[in-house]
């Protein structure tokens, strides 16, 4: 089924879908939306997924009349879908839509989470010269230490949407869930105007901290589970801090330099060895004019990393490499990989060879519906693999 004629559309509405086992939408008000939209115009996705969150958040019966049950599944899917209509709005950083948007976005989840039936807890962890906004939600109200998956998303994803991929799914199976940003991620961004940082451990270290504060977490039973980007950033992190018991990556990123470049054209890439500062802008401006998906991706980069220029987005990129560090990971790895991965290509492979035998690769494939890159729409699927490995490893070390 063509969810639209546009990729980086289709595969941002199969994104969306692809939350609604775990409470992030409902299928048919985005098969609906899609029908609607106009196939690469910004404007278009914008206004549908607002109305759409304008609309489901006054449907229905008053709140007054509604079961904490549906007060909560309601707030999470509009708060999806402001998400959602922010989504491709940072090419312009001064729209006041975006600071408006996103506080509906917040304003809504944090209804949905009063509704959870176990305690759940917004805190603030301090770092060096910043601060990591999380969230900490217990699988149990009982105090038995459990283990606890330490959870991020990438590139352009909140820490909210991580509920909804595999927040929910660990909580089912009795982890502990701490979501929770750094720089380059959308609370520290907005609020405190930080880009990202190659070196994680950064804010990883202050996470595990904290961890320690909490008698409820099992400090020696701590995962660290890195989302797109994520598959960069969290095996740097676990590098660096010992404290990490296994890792999990989906998707795993070895270079982030060398993904990026994969992006472009040869003419492109020749301008960017050649050190072309002008020529390379002004041709990659050129080259987004005629591509949703590289859109989109020059504009979050840029928002995202707070750079003011493609060529300077693309000289920071090559910090991001794990070549000399992986190899430092002493926990298990999990490296989830997409078989078709339009982002990353080959880079699953290069992250499970650098830490020999403490690595394993897990390829999801067409046949599984699952080999888009961090899989959209086979979250089931991916949650049950990697939190059935996560199972045995920490059974095996006890």
């Amino acid at each position: 089924m063509e969810l639209s004629t546009d990729p980086s559309f289709a595969f941002n509405l199969l994104r969306w879908i692809g939350t609604a086992p775990y409470h992030g939408a409902d299928v048919a008000e985005v098969l609906g939306l899609a029908g609607r939209l106009t196939a690469g115009d910004f404007e278009s996705w914008y206004s549908e997924f607002f109305s759409l969150a304008e609309r489901v958040a006054h449907e229905g019966w008053p709140d007054r009349s509604a079961s904490p049950v549906t007060r909560r599944d309601r707030a999470f899917r509009v708060a999806a879908y402001y998400r959602a209509a922010d989504f491709y709005l940072h090419g312009n950083p001064a729209d006041p839509r975006i600071k408006i948007t996103w506080a509906h976005a917040i304003d809504q989840f944090d209804q949905a989470i009063a509704e959870l039936v176990h305690a759940t807890e917004r805190v603030t962890i301090a770092a060096d010269g910043f601060t990591i906004p999380a969230i900490f939600y217990r699988a149990s109200l009982d105090s038995t230490p459990r283990p606890t998956v330490l959870m991020f998303n990438g590139f352009d994803g909140s820490q909210e949407e991580m509920l909804h991929v595999s927040g929910l799914a660990a909580l089912e199976r009795g982890f502990h869930v701490l979501t929770f940003e750094g720089p380059g991620q959308p609370t520290v961004l907005r609020e405190q105007g930080l880009g990202f940082r190659h070196d994680w451990e950064a804010v990883v270290s202050p996470v595990a901290d904290f961890c320690e504060t909490v008698p409820e977490i099992d400090a020696g039973q701590v995962a660290l589970l890195g989302m797109s980007f994520g598959g960069y950033l969290a095996p740097r992190a676990a590098a660096f801090e010992p404290r990490i018991a296994a890792v999990i990556t989906i998707d795993g990123l070895f270079d982030g330099y060398d993904s990026l470049t994969s992006l472009l054209t040869p003419q492109l890439r020749s301008l960017l060895d050649t050190r072309d500062a002008d020529g390379f802008n002004a041709a990659l401006r050129s080259a987004i004019a005629h591509s949703t998906g590289l859109r989109w991706y020059i504009e979050q980069g840029l928002w995202a990393f707070r750079v003011g220029t493609p060529y300077e987005l693309f000289l920071r990129a090559r910090r991001y490499t794990l070549d000399s560090v992986a190899d430092k990971i002493a926990c298990p790895v999990l490296v989830c990989q997409a078989t078709a991965d339009g982002f990353n290509p080959g880079q699953a492979e290069r992250l499970a060879a650098a830490p020999g035998d403490r690595a394993t690769l897990r390829p999801f494939t067409v046949g599984e519906s699952a080999a888009a890159h961090a899989h959209p729409g086979a979250w089931v699927l991916v949650n049950g693999v990697v939190f059935d490995w996560l199972t045995e490893t920490f059974h095996s070390r006890h």
